[in-house]
């Protein structure tokens, strides 16, 4: 009876034993994503944007390659309002490519290390790393991750949500929420492949400018298509901010709306039609590349440029910070007045 008492004693212990290794603690499951960090030569993904934002959600499409020390390729895409652009960094800089425009902006900058990037995985886990008291679960099939971000320009979006696959410590899906938890940003990842190889050419200016042109209008086109004039206004601006004029100039170049708004912090918003370059042209850029959701601007201390659907928008202050720069940016997107 003793012995029979033992093995049950030993077999309860074992099987206590063998559940105990099967757990992963959080410090296992960063410590294994840093691992596989610095393992991997490179990646290649697909996944899906969603922005809240806006009055309505934006959907785009994201496709993702990196190779290290440094290359980086991002193509979003936002198929229902033919929105395309392509971030680029390799031995020459970085560099946003609005194909549509054949123009490239060079910046020199440190992106993406600078901040949280949302669809690239070494900025997820540097994040998780990087924060002592970010929360962790598992799942059956996944880890999560809620963590702190580090927009360094945008206070309105501070944690994230990151869901990892057991598996194989692929990324499945991103929440960035606001300070209510409310998720303004979802990145749902379709696909993610560990050292992918790419041509020699992969994360050259010239071929991605060529290869993503396949298919779009000519010149011509474009400026049939962007005939009309709508000037966009911001559906978000600091308190005590209201219009205080408009005007619309007619330039050699064509139209040019002038918006200045008067309160305790006064800017101005400048929209004009986009041109097209018959040359393919880079121009250098000052400032950093930021995203803004539906396009990449350039922001420096007082200014944020951008271009949208076929418009160029510059928004200057010495009062907005940059972040509140970027909150009214980003909402310019949502009403237009005819």
């Amino acid at each position: 009876m003793r012995k029979a008492w033992l093995l049950l004693m030993v077999g309860i212990v074992s099987i206590l034993v063998l559940a105990g290794c099967g757990t992963k603690s959080k410090e296992d499951v960063t410590q294994a994503l840093g691992k596989k960090v610095e393992q991997m030569k490179s990646y290649e993904s697909n996944a899906k944007m969603t922005l809240q934002t806006g009055a309505e959600p934006q959907v785009y499409e994201v496709q993702i390659g990196h190779k290290k020390p440094g290359y980086y390729r991002v193509n979003l895409k936002n198929a229902q309002k033919d929105q395309s652009q392509i971030i680029l960094r390799n031995d020459e800089g970085v560099f946003v490519l609005t194909p549509a425009l054949n123009k490239s902006f060079r910046f020199h900058s440190e992106w993406p290390q600078n901040s949280s990037q949302a669809y690239l995985f070494e900025s997820l886990v540097n994040d998780i790393k990087n924060d002592p008291e970010a929360t962790f679960t598992a799942t059956e099939e996944h880890y999560v991750f809620v963590t702190k971000t580090n927009y360094q320009n945008n206070k309105l979006l501070p944690t994230q949500e990151i869901t990892i696959n057991k598996s194989d410590m692929t990324p499945v899906s991103v929440k960035v929420m606001d300070p209510d938890k409310k998720p303004l940003v979802l990145v749902e990842f379709s696909d993610f492949k560990f050292d992918a190889s790419f041509d020699e050419d992969a994360f050259d200016v010239k071929k991605n400018m060529a290869g993503a042109q396949v298919g779009l209008p000519t010149s011509g086109q474009v400026n049939e298509e962007n005939a009309s004039f709508n000037v966009l206004m911001p559906s978000d601006v600091p308190a005590g901010s209201e219009v205080k004029e408009q005007s619309l100039i007619t330039t050699d170049e064509g139209d040019r709306a002038v918006t200045t708004f008067t309160g305790d912090k006064t800017f101005t918003l400048v929209q004009e039609k986009a041109r097209y370059s018959e040359v393919s042209t880079s121009t250098f850029v000052s400032g950093e590349p930021v995203d803004l959701g539906f396009t990449v601007g350039a922001l420096t201390e007082n200014t944020l440029t951008w271009n949208y659907q076929g418009m160029d928008f510059t928004l200057a202050s010495q009062d907005l910070s940059q972040e509140e720069l970027m909150m009214v940016a980003r909402s310019v997107q949502g009403a237009a007045v005819k």
